[in-house]
């Protein structure tokens, strides 16, 4: 049992996926195929599980589900600057003009990812009791953006005449040239529930879904530590943390196939990351702790199903506002970054399935969400870019017999714009520019998403 819960670990620590700020928008091939929709139409367990666990009353036998995906991401990080800012008209020889400006774009290297989840729910139709348990990858967000190497001083800091200001990004220039140098992180939340639905009649019930969680997170440079004047912000060991919450729904589902749902998934309560840090000159660097919740969800349902169609249509708010870690923003008296500085965002979720080929359901699926990052904040929010504006799915199943089903889905998402704002210096910060705002300067962020997913639901025998 001990080796089984490290190889789940190991296999959820690896899993990054973000859409919704840093909310993922589905869970499990079927559920991502609607859109993820679910706090009306259970579908399947996985997503029943994760948006609404009266749900699983509707499901009369024991189920299994495991699903694993490839996610791929091309996030772009970009900045711009005003070239006297960083060195003087003339800099390159006598008669030489400075640029108007330097401004380049640094793409993310960090490849592919996987993207697990494992459900299992027991059901009995002579029962009012369901029970379910669960293991998914709910939140991740990371990015590796790699040192700018076009850089306009040479090794012995002297003009570079190579160098070319319109294909140089700053904010990845080193730090003793007040870049960020490689900026990476790496941040995960697996959450285990356990969940219990009750029939209070054959058409409505309740239930409720006490989580446990684990995150871990890992950031090159770490802002969440005070600079030091002549050796920059430290770099982070991985730092873990756990935490506790829960989840309430109710589900009615009619008997014309009408199907309404709400859930409230209480804000996640986790204990501090205890980062060990370490200067880049492999000193020692003094630790620090910081406290990131994860934020309460409420979700609203409608479900209609016939014999031909399922259709799902979902609405949440997310309550960043009020969640530590993502609540707070600025800087501190000592440099150091005291969070996000998010806002509350909207999601809307739908999907729909038809069923008129036999053992071949086919399902689309659509997901908008509002960002959670203000213009005049961006440049806090460097190591967590990945924001999906709009996505779009494709998936389907196969039913080899009544005990196992093949599921696969197919995903697109697109940032739709860049967000974009100004750089910040916490030197520069006053009562009439509070974040520091320097003139002049931009820093910005897009990104695409891609993933292909399997899943295999298996239905034991009664």
């Amino acid at each position: 049992m001990k080796n089984l819960l490290k190889f789940v670990v190991l296999l959820f620590s690896t899993a990054l996926f973000a859409q919704a700020g840093h909310i993922m928008q589905g869970v499990g091939s079927v559920n991502m195929s609607m859109g993820g929709a679910a706090t009306a139409q259970p579908l399947d367990i996985s997503g029943a599980l994760q948006w609404n666990p009266a749900s699983i009353s509707t499901f009369d036998s024991k189920i299994m589900n495991f699903d694993i995906g490839a996610f791929f991401s091309s996030p772009e990080l970009s900045s711009t600057i005003p070239a006297g800012m960083m060195w003087p008209e003339n800099a390159f020889g006598p008669g030489s003009p400075a640029s108007p400006q330097v401004s380049g774009i640094t793409k993310d290297d960090r490849g592919v990812s996987p993207m697990p989840a494992l459900a299992m729910v027991w059901g009995n139709e002579d029962s009012k009791h369901t029970f379910g348990a669960s293991a998914f990858g709910i939140s991740g967000f990371g990015v590796t953006f790699p040192q700018e190497t076009s850089l306009p001083m040479d090794v012995n800091n002297n003009p570079n005449p190579n160098w070319n200001p319109n294909d140089s990004n700053p904010i990845n220039y080193p730090q003793n040239m007040n870049g960020f140098g490689h900026v990476e992180s790496d941040y995960m939340l697996l959450q285990v529930g356990l969940a219990w639905a009750y029939e209070i009649t054959d058409n409505f019930s309740i239930g409720i879904q006490p989580t446990i969680n684990y995150s871990s997170l890992e950031l090159a440079p770490n802002p969440l530590s005070s600079p030091s004047m002549t050796l920059g912000y430290p770099v982070s060991d991985k730092a873990s943390a756990i935490g506790y919450g829960a989840q309430f729904g109710v589900f009615y589902n009619s008997p014309g196939g009408i199907k309404l749902g709400a859930s409230y998934k209480t804000a996640q309560k986790f204990s501090e990351f205890e980062f060990s840090n370490t200067y880049l000159d492999g000193s020692a660097a003094p630790d620090v702790a910081f406290t990131m919740d994860y934020p309460a969800i409420l979700s609203f349902g409608l479900g209609y199903s016939t014999d031909s169609f399922d259709f799902a249509i979902d609405y949440r708010q997310v309550d960043y506002e009020n969640t530590e870690g993502f609540e707070a923003k600025g800087w501190t008296q000592t440099a150091s970054v005291q969070g996000f500085g998010w806002k509350n965002i909207n999601i809307l979720s739908a999907g729909i399935q038809y069923k008129g080929i036999e053992k071949l359901p086919l399902r689309v699926g659509y997901t908008y969400s509002s960002n959670p990052i203000d213009k005049e904040l961006a440049f806090f929010s460097l190591p967590a870019t990945a924001v999906i504006k709009n996505a779009f799915q494709f998936g389907f199943g196969y039913h080899f017999n009544d005990q196992i089903t093949l599921n696969g889905v197919y995903h697109h998402g697109a940032s739709d714009g860049k967000t974009e704002g100004q750089m910040l210096n916490p030197m520069m910060a006053s009562q009439t520019n509070p974040y520091g705002a320097v003139p002049g300067t931009k820093v910005g962020y897009e990104m695409t998403t891609d993933m292909i997913m399997l899943g295999v639901s298996y239905t034991f025998s009664k």
